[in-house]
Order: C-alpha cells, then structure tokens, then sequence
C-alpha cells in the first residue's frame, strides 16, 4: 500500500499538547514523570470521571481537526481503558499513574494530522477489541446456558 503524501504544513493544537502534558508528565519524581490523571484517580467516585472528562476534550479537539475516524476510536479506546482499569481499586491508582493515555493520544494526533498513520492498523486494533469485548461477553453467557442444560439433565 502507498504511503499518502503528507499534508501541507497543519498547525498542531497548543491545547491539546498542553493538556496531555498536565495530565500525564506534568509532576517529575525523578526519572519518572507523572501528571494529574493518577492524582484526580485517587479521588473516590470523581477522580476517574475528571480525568475521563479531560481526555474527552482532547479527543473533541483532534477530531476538529479532521484526523481519521480510525485515529480518533483508537484515541477513544485509550481513554476507555484508562477509565475502566483506573476505576478499579488500589490496582487502578496504580495503573492511572503508569497508563499514559493522553500521551500515547497526542502521538496518535500528531501522525494522523501529518498523515504519518495507517488508517487500515487503526482499523484492525478496533475490529480486534471489539471482537476481544464480544468474546468476554460471550464466554459467560455461552457458560450459564450450557451450566443451565447440564442442570436439567441432572435434575429431569
């Protein structure tokens, strides 16, 4: 597959460069660099929302833009498992502190507005965790039916 030509000159987002910083490398502890996101984490109940609620304007920042579709699920899916991990005790803050999901979207950002980034991989990782969602989805309910018809069995 040709690699599209790059697109004239497109100005990045200050905005959304900045607010990736704050919420993933803003507070250096040595080597490390670790923002707000696994501060407001440690919130019970509204941490996790915050930081959510902030990475959801990044997103709506970059899709202004007109970054691919592609671009902006996978974008969607980082803040997705940033929330759903991050809400999950002790093990969450943990993560929160270590995921960097604004980070890895802002680097997502970057190569689709230079058209640097293959639509098609973004593509396949969203077809591969949806089918990985309907696996987990699946796998319980194909357990209770077949739990459900070893009961009738034993009982009938």
């Amino acid at each position: 597959m040709a690699r599209k030509k790059p697109r004239p000159y497109v100005e990045e987002d200050p905005l959304i460069e900045w607010l990736a910083w704050l919420m993933d490398d803003s507070v250096r502890i040595g080597r490390w660099g670790v923002g707000l996101d696994g501060f407001l984490g440690l919130i019970p109940g509204v941490g996790d929302m915050a930081g959510a609620a902030v990475s959801a304007l990044i997103i709506a920042r970059a899709m202004q833009s007109g970054i691919s579709k592609s671009a902006v699920l996978r974008m969607v899916i980082n803040v997705a498992l940033d929330s759903l991990v991050g809400a999950v005790p002790f093990f969450g803050d943990i993560f929160d502190f270590a995921f960097k999901s604004n980070t890895y979207n802002l680097k997502i950002y970057r190569e689709a507005l230079r058209s640097e980034r293959e639509p098609l991989r973004d593509w396949f990782f969203v077809v591969f965790v949806f089918l990985m969602l309907l696996a987990i989805a699946l796998i319980p309910i194909i357990g209770f039916i077949f739990l459900a018809k070893l009961l009738v069995s034993h009982i009938g």
